[in-house]
């Protein structure tokens, strides 16, 4: 496969209570095994960062937790595309940047799976990109419902990953992008 990797604000800022308690606590380990990969191979990095302009956010250029996670920090040579929306092709050159590359296949992955990541998946899917979601490279958190129905964040996981399977991605783990999936003999995925 040769397509741009797209890592979604894996900054700091992302374990901040605030948001809820997450899921996928193996996510960062996939996302660095993935990141890896791409590199060995030479295929294209893109890092998103978000740079809020809200001063008391964790994500606000001032802060510490606005800097990079140390398992997914950029290299120098790699782009970093700073945003100040949840989509990250709005009021960015994340396209533009994209098109350097010439790849019609994307794989993204990040957080948050039902926020920054599913609007600048479905952005990209309404732009004409082959959009890859590993699923074990993207992390939730805990959301309340309007009617007050509590929603772990493995729930919130499974239902935003069916609903973008087929619609603006193709839902895969990233053993499968990687080539090192296992399968047992009775045709079992192993991971």
């Amino acid at each position: 496969m040769s397509a741009t990797l797209v890592i979604i604000d894996m900054q700091k800022a992302m374990d901040d209570p605030r948001y809820g308690t997450r899921g996928q606590h193996c996510a960062e380990d996939a996302i660095s095994r993935l990141l890896a990969h791409w590199r060995e191979t030479g295929q294209p990095v893109v890092h998103i960062q978000d740079s809020s302009t809200d001063p008391d956010s964790p994500y606000a250029p001032d802060k510490p937790t606005h800097d990079f996670k140390p398992q997914v920090k950029p290299l120098e040579h790699e782009p970093v595309v700073e945003k100040r929306s949840a989509n990250a092709f709005v009021g960015t050159d994340l396209m533009q940047v994209l098109e350097e590359y010439q790849n019609a296949e994307l794989v993204m992955c990040g957080v948050h799976l039902h926020g920054c990541v599913e609007s600048t998946v479905r952005m990209a899917a309404d732009l004409g990109f082959m959009v890859f979601l590993p699923s074990d490279c993207v992390i939730a958190v805990d959301k309340t419902a309007i009617d007050g129905t509590h929603y772990t964040a493995d729930e919130v996981h499974a239902l935003t990953l069916g609903i973008l399977d087929g619609m603006a991605a193709k839902v895969i783990t990233s053993e499968a992008l990687m080539g090192t999936e296992q399968t047992r003999p009775d045709g079992v995925t192993l991971q």
